[in-house]
């Protein structure tokens, strides 16, 4: 079985991978000094409360944004999974994808892998827009060559820039607006949700919208992270929601090397 594990700047998510499906996934904060057996005690836990037999994991792949990560995970694999991990983007897992850019190499794994999964899923023109701690915009074309995209704050790290330089902002919760739909604050609270939130909806809206135009053909919107699902209630722009993208491109990469490898 195969063990996905996708490194964020703010969490990390394991998922056990059943062909390109997610059968569970966990997640975990990152930290970078959290050392293999920690991973392990942890994720031993985790597998006894699903019934799952810790053994079974084969093959462990990483897609991680986080380098001093790198060390405890692949001590990780060793140790606890019997070969060493196989790293998104690094020999013998490569992308299979053309990058039309500056800097090839300066493309994050995570946006990467999301390009390998949506490229593989669906065809044409594509926008993908991954909602982690940064809010990134990537756009592949029809032959799926990466052409740019763009890299925006995350939603929680304006809200924090908020709260941290305006001394009397409390710290609010970011939630949907259910059906008030109001843009007309009331309170400081709610002007602060209306802010953020419809804020955030409307820089969607609006850099996607200029995408599309600069692209010039029709594209799909396709959306992954955490909070996509949160902002699909409130805009019509989105034509897939996938939690499950990155990890379901890691589970195409270990295909792929598996039968590059025979």
């Amino acid at each position: 079985m195969l063990l996905a594990c996708d490194v964020g700047n703010t969490n990390i998510v394991f998922a056990l991978m059943e062909g390109a499906q997610a059968r569970t996934r966990w997640r975990i904060a990152t930290d970078a000094r959290r050392t293999a057996d920690e991973y392990a005690v942890w994720l031993m836990q985790l597998f006894a409360l699903e019934g799952l037999d810790f053994t079974a994991v084969t093959k462990m792949i990483v897609s991680t944004v986080v380098p001093r990560a790198r060390h405890n995970l692949t001590v990780l694999g060793e140790k606890y999974f019997g070969g060493t991990p196989l790293f998104a983007g690094e020999e013998p897992v490569g992308y299979g994808i053309r990058a039309d850019v500056d800097e090839p190499g300066s493309l994050g794994a995570d946006r990467a892998v999301n390009m390998v999964a949506a490229h593989d899923a669906w065809q044409g023109d594509q926008i993908i827009i991954d909602f982690g701690t940064a809010t990134t915009f990537d756009v592949i074309d029809f032959a799926g060559t990466y052409k740019g995209g763009i890299i925006a704050p995350g939603i929680n790290l304006s809200l924090d820039a908020l709260v941290s330089a305006a001394a009397k902002l409390p710290r609010i919760a970011i939630e949907s607006p259910g059906d008030d739909r109001s843009v007309i604050g009331r309170n400081t609270e709610s002007q602060m949700q209306i802010g953020v939130f419809w804020g955030y909806v409307a820089m969607i809206e609006g850099l996607v919208a200029r995408l599309k135009a600069e692209i010039g053909r029709p594209a799909r919107i396709v959306a992954t992270g955490g909070l996509a699902v949160l902002f699909d209630e409130c805009t019509e722009i989105f034509d897939h929601i996938d939690v499950d993208l990155t990890l379901r491109g890691l589970s195409i990469l270990a295909e792929r090397t598996d039968i590059t490898a025979r």
